[in-house]
Formats: C-alpha cells, sequence, structure tokens
C-alpha cells in the first residue's frame, strides 16, 4: 500500500516536472527567432521587391521610376541581384541611397528565390514586387496600395491591359497558359505572368517561395487563404537588355502547374489522392489476372506492357509530387532558405563600401536620424 502510494506520489510530481518543463519549452518556442535581424521591423509603409538578373542598362532608369512615383510615401527598395555578369551591381551601388537594399546572390538562382529573398529581407507593412525590365510601371503602385488598404485586400494583382510584347512567343503562350491556369485550379484572375503585386506583410510571409512558383501566386494565396482582387496596370516595351523569358520555360510551367493542383486539392489529404489511385491500379491488375486465367485474351504481351509502361508514369508522377512536399518541410522545417546570399548592402556607397546610417539624435522626446 505504502509503496503503491510512493509510486503514485512520484507520478504526479514527475508529470508536474514534465508540463513545467513543456510549458517552459513552448513558451520559449513562441519566442524564440531564427532570423532576429530580419523580423526587427522599422515600419515602412511599403517594400518594393525588385528581382535583377543582368539589367544594368535599366537600374538608374527604374530606381528614378521608383523615386519618383513614392514621392511623399515611407517606403524602402530591396534589389535583388540573382548573380548577374554583368554591372547590374555596381550600378545598383550607384544609386546607393537610406532607402535602397542590396542583396546580392551567390549565384544565379532564378526569380521565384530572388523574390524569396527580398521579400524575407524587406520590412514594409504592404510589400510589392516589381520586375527589373522596365516593362512594370511603379506609377501603378500607389494606386494598387490605396486599393488594398480600402478594400481589405490581402492581395492586389495587377494585369497587363495592353501588354507590348510579340504575339506568337510571348503573347499566345501566355493566354494558353492562363486559361489552363484558370480552369484547372479555380483562381481566375486575367494574367498569371504579370509580376507587379501588393501583398499584406503577413500574406507575404506566408507564401512559401521555392522553385519557379512566382507564376503561381496567386494560387499559393488561395491556398493560404487570402482575399484576393485584380486592377490594369501599365506596360511598356523593352527599352535595354534581352528578355529572359522564352518558350523552353513551358514544361516547367506545367510541372509547376501539377504542383499547383496537388497543393489546391490534397496537400492536407494526400491519401485521397494515392489512396484512389492506388486501388484503381491494383483492381485493374486482379481483373487483369483474372482475364488471363480465364484465357479471354490469346496474347496479352501488348496489354501488360501498355500497363507497366502507364503504371510507371503514374509512379513517376506521385513521386515527384512526394519529392515536391519533402522539399518544403526541408527548408520551412529546418529554416533554411533555397538559396545562398553573398553580401546585403544599405545606405549609400563610395568606393565599394557602405556609408554608415546618419546618427541617431533626440528631438523634444523623439528620436530621428540627423
Amino acid at each position: 500500500m505504502l509503496a503503491h502510494y510512493g509510486f503514485r506520489r512520484s507520478e504526479r510530481i514527475n508529470n508536474h516536472f514534465v508540463s513545467i518543463i513543456m510549458e517552459g519549452f513552448f513558451d520559449l518556442h513562441t519566442s524564440y527567432d531564427l532570423f532576429p535581424e530580419i523580423s526587427e521591423k522599422p515600419g515602412y509603409q511599403i517594400s518594393v521587391v525588385i528581382p535583377l538578373f543582368n539589367e544594368q542598362d535599366n537600374v538608374l532608369h527604374l530606381m528614378r521610376a521608383v523615386q519618383n512615383a513614392l514621392t511623399g510615401y515611407d517606403y524602402e527598395v530591396i534589389a535583388v541581384d540573382d548573380g548577374s555578369t554583368d554591372n547590374t551591381v555596381r550600378m545598383l551601388k550607384q544609386v546607393a541611397d537610406q532607402r535602397l537594399k542590396i542583396i546580392t546572390m551567390t549565384r544565379n538562382f532564378g526569380q521565384t528565390n530572388a523574390m524569396a529573398a527580398g521579400i524575407a529581407h524587406s520590412s514594409g507593412e504592404f510589400v510589392a514586387t516589381l520586375d527589373g525590365d522596365l516593362q512594370n510601371d511603379p506609377a501603378d503602385i500607389p494606386s494598387m496600395l490605396e486599393h488594398a488598404r480600402t478594400g481589405g485586400w490581402d492581395i492586389v494583382a495587377g494585369y497587363r491591359a495592353n501588354r507590348q510584347d510579340g504575339w506568337l512567343l510571348r503573347k499566345l503562350p501566355s493566354r494558353i497558359a492562363n486559361a489552363m491556369i484558370r480552369s484547372l485550379t479555380g483562381v481566375h484572375l486575367r494574367d498569371y505572368g504579370c509580376t507587379l503585386k501588393i501583398f499584406r506583410r503577413e500574406t507575404a510571409d506566408r507564401l512559401g517561395l521555392y522553385g519557379e512558383l512566382h507564376r503561381f501566386i496567386p494560387v499559393l494565396g488561395n491556398v493560404a487563404g487570402a482575399r484576393m482582387t485584380e486592377i490594369p496596370v501599365r506596360h511598356h516595351k523593352r527599352l535595354y537588355g534581352k528578355s529572359k523569358y522564352g518558350l523552353g520555360r513551358t514544361t516547367r510551367v506545367l510541372g509547376d502547374l501539377l504542383l499547383m493542383i496537388y497543393m489546391q486539392r490534397w496537400m492536407r489529404k494526400p491519401m485521397h489522392l494515392f489512396g484512389a489511385v492506388g486501388m484503381t491500379f491494383l483492381g485493374s491488375g486482379m481483373l487483369l489476372l483474372v482475364w488471363q486465367m480465364l484465357r479471354l485474351f490469346s496474347e496479352t504481351t501488348g496489354t501488360l506492357a501498355g500497363l507497366a509502361l502507364s503504371l510507371t508514369g503514374v509512379m513517376v508522377v506521385l513521386m515527384g509530387l512526394i519529392a515536391e512536399m519533402l522539399m518544403r518541410t526541408y527548408y520551412e522545417g529546418a529554416g533554411k532558405t533555397p538559396y545562398s546570399i553573398r553580401e546585403i548592402i544599405t545606405g549609400p556607397v563610395r568606393n565599394g563600401h557602405a556609408f554608415p546610417p546618419p546618427p541617431l539624435k533626440t528631438v523634444t522626446g523623439e528620436t530621428v536620424r540627423s
């Protein structure tokens, strides 16, 4: 009896001790930040994220256009150089000021990862994404920002009402892709390929951009439950440099579209897909065996070969989807990023070195920069 009482008392003490440890763990977990330098937000009204790859001739014009468009706003510009091999970084340093943050990647990781790096290092209440080729017009940002604020929208997407691109190689493939994405995902926007978009901070942080998913940002927003709308924006012909887009991306878009459909419909209930497909093939295999036993077919070599090829194709697609989910778990669960940064430059630059920010001074109880 005494031994039993001692055991129960020891068990209660151990349970109480474990509960204290777990409470402390969760308190620590909620306050722990893997990237404290990113989470310290000074509170700009808007951050403009611009991925750049070999755009040396556009940099000066682009930065001037952003400055003119956002006069009167408290903003910052995050220019992400995605492994340029020309003088893009040098041109950025020539126009560097307190509002410009330059992020240089160690190599070319692609537009999606450059965009993800810029969003991660931005600090605005709203985030705008903008192409670096001057085809998007920064003058559209204020109206889009106002639309997001007054309408309570999480994402305001621009659509190019008068697109200034070639019909055969750019407009036609884009229209076909847009129609496919609308019909298969149920997210009805006119223009998925327009980079010019406005996001609320919490929505931008939840996007989870990997691979080449920047074309499917509206679908990712839909998966996250974001409220979306779109408005017409201006579009200009490319004046400098060469386009980075072409028909070679078609197969990649189709692969990413399959991933988006999977994420929308089955990511939270994968067995609804895998179980149905598996049972279908299992049932087909059992019927084929029965037919063979009954000798309903005199020659079954072609049937078996077709079944094997079909099964192999389906298994390859499903393995790709599983690999994509594992990749997302790897990056998000471990706090890793699918890109690496060489350096981050803030403030004006002289002889390759950034100026330190101006000292703080106190005026009538408020701390401001001198």
